[in-house]
């Protein structure tokens, strides 16, 4: 760590940053020989199986988006093999902002958070990441209890239907509120105006569609069914292009939500960490199941 850092700095002080579900993040001041201090933030993995897939990706995406306008972290080193750390890890600049999670103000941040994801399709890296994985299929869905049996059945069969063909783009395959970092305002509201995009660990290549979808879903889970169709049409009015036919695009939107059913609980935790404590792991499974259906209705 210490070589990484300028003549005469040193650590001073660390910080846990919550909110991450698959890695441990800390942010570290760094002491300057001037005596002020600036801040880093490292990642590290712990236990986990594809850490080195996951850090090279982040590495490869930071580097993709410096000079871009896109507001993600700088890369200032990486071990994806824990060849000098403890566990495999990466460190970067800390961008300045906090997460917004509460319902007010929603309807100015959804048009910034569709602005944003644009950019980032927009990227054109001179070396194309790998192609987006889908891990759930028919088979792994679990249904919530009481759920609409109908809706999430016809959900189902959706997915089993090959993947509609598609125009590749950049995705950073995690955007969502969580993710996303507004300026903080001396006075005035709070969520006006993005200052950084973390977690690119899971960027790849794909469909716009999917990345939508997953904002969709993350806002319609914490906002409300309705939020996750109202994102999407976010992205088509900042002139980004979905799926040409509403079959094609209900395929992606039903697939991420079905995602969504195996890990309710580790999803909604973080939520209710950050003060959304009404968010209990039966109240987002409703919630899941109100899109489910409302997709079914609405785009089917």
């Amino acid at each position: 760590m210490s070589r990484h850092l300028k003549t005469g700095e040193r650590i001073v002080r660390t910080e846990e940053l919550h909110g991450g579900i698959t890695a441990d993040i800390r942010r570290l001041t760094i002491g300057t020989p001037d005596g002020g201090t600036r801040d880093l933030v490292l990642r590290t993995f712990v236990d986990m199986e594809h850490a080195e897939d996951w850090l090279n990706r982040e590495a490869h995406a930071l580097t993709s988006c410096a000079g871009t306008g896109v507001p993600a972290p700088e890369l200032v080193a990486v071990d994806p093999t824990a060849a000098h750390c403890e566990y495999p890890s990466l460190l970067m600049t800390h961008l300045p902002g906090r997460t917004i999670l509460v319902d007010e103000g929603l309807e100015t941040r959804v048009p910034l958070l569709a602005r944003q994801l644009l950019a980032i399709h927009a990227l054109r890296p001179a070396e194309r990441p790998r192609a987006y994985v889908t891990l759930t299929t028919a088979d792994t869905v679990v249904t919530p209890e009481g759920a609409d049996a109908a809706a999430w059945a016809a959900a189902i069969e959706v997915i089993r239907k090959p993947a509609p063909s598609y125009e590749g783009r950049v995705l950073h395959r995690d955007f969502q509120p969580g993710n996303v970092l507004f300026a903080v305002p001396p006075s005035g509201p709070a969520g006006t105006r993005i200052t950084g995009v973390v977690d690119w660990a899971g960027a790849c290549w794909g469909p716009a569609d999917l990345d939508v979808a997953h904002c969709s879903t993350n806002l319609a889970l914490l906002h409300g069914p309705a939020w996750g169709l109202r994102f999407a049409e976010a992205y088509e009015e900042a002139g980004g292009v979905l799926a040409a036919t509403g079959d094609e695009r209900l395929f992606w939107q039903v697939r991420d939500a079905l995602a969504f059913s195996e890990e309710v609980q580790s999803v909604s935790q973080p939520w209710r960490e950050a003060g959304r404590t009404e968010l209990t792991t039966r109240a987002v499974e409703e919630r899941l199941d109100a899109y489910v259906t409302l997709l079914m209705n609405a785009l089917a």
